[in-house]
């Protein structure tokens, strides 16, 4: 958490050191502004890997999503009627232990967007940073969900799949909707395709935690970091 605090200051400055680098290069042909723009980049791109990987490391664990009201995933809106039925013919824990495998599900599948999220820093260029740093409060947050979600998307379908396979209640849930054959496709897909659904919630669930996160980031005092960033980006060096 406290790398991911260092955001709004190194965006405050990214583009101002830019061009004070510029100036610099005009009358010291070794320093390229080119290679302050790559530092600068750098730098950015490791404090949002921090702060992405903060957001996967409160909801990849126990109750991340579960406990969480903010992200928990609840029953399919298409299958609400069906748990309204359950609880009232006292199957409240049958439904109780559904929503619950749902939510572990998310939590097992997050861990993977690390190295997804790794490679999405690894891309970022310095105009990416720019559009970043004058962009709206969730603007790295969007990066990271436009070069990312589909990959996250391939990487937390296996695991979900396999953790809804494993889980008792959850198979005979979606072997019950099976069974129940043309009224099932009445309640919509998600009454069919949980794993989807679940993957789906844990992805938005994610990207939800990340721009929370990157708000606050953007709105926090930078006065206790300046020495940190004089050392990162040279400010005030002669």
């Amino acid at each position: 958490m406290r790398s991911l605090k260092l955001l709004l200051a190194i965006s405050m400055i990214l583009i101002v050191s830019y061009d004070a680098a510029s100036v610099r290069a005009k009358s010291n042909r070794s320093t390229p502004a080119s290679s302050v723009q790559d530092d600068n980049t750098k730098a950015l791109r490791e404090v949002l890997l921090n702060g992405s990987l903060n957001a996967v490391n409160e909801l990849g664990r126990l109750d991340g999503f579960y406990k969480n009201p903010r992200v928990k995933i609840p029953m399919p809106k298409s299958l609400q009627t069906v748990e309204k039925t359950l609880r009232f013919i006292g199957q409240k824990k049958a439904a109780d232990d559904f929503v619950l495998a749902m939510n572990r599900a998310a939590e097992k599948a997050v861990p993977a967007a690390v190295e997804v999220f790794k490679n999405a820093a690894r891309q970022m260029t310095f105009t990416d940073a720019v559009r970043i740093v004058k962009g709206p409060d969730d603007a790295a947050t969007q990066f990271f969900r436009k070069t990312s979600e589909e990959n996250l998307r391939a990487k937390f379908l296996p695991v979900v799949r396999k953790f809804t396979e494993e889980v008792g209640v959850t198979a005979q849930y979606k072997n019950l909707i099976k069974q129940a054959g043309p009224i099932a496709s009445l309640a919509g897909k998600e009454a069919t395709d949980i794993d989807g659904y679940v993957t789906q919630k844990a992805l938005d669930g994610l990207f939800l935690l990340m721009a929370d996160e990157e708000r606050r980031i953007r709105r926090d005092p930078i006065a206790r970091t300046s020495e940190i960033l004089r050392k990162v980006f040279g400010i005030g060096r002669r």
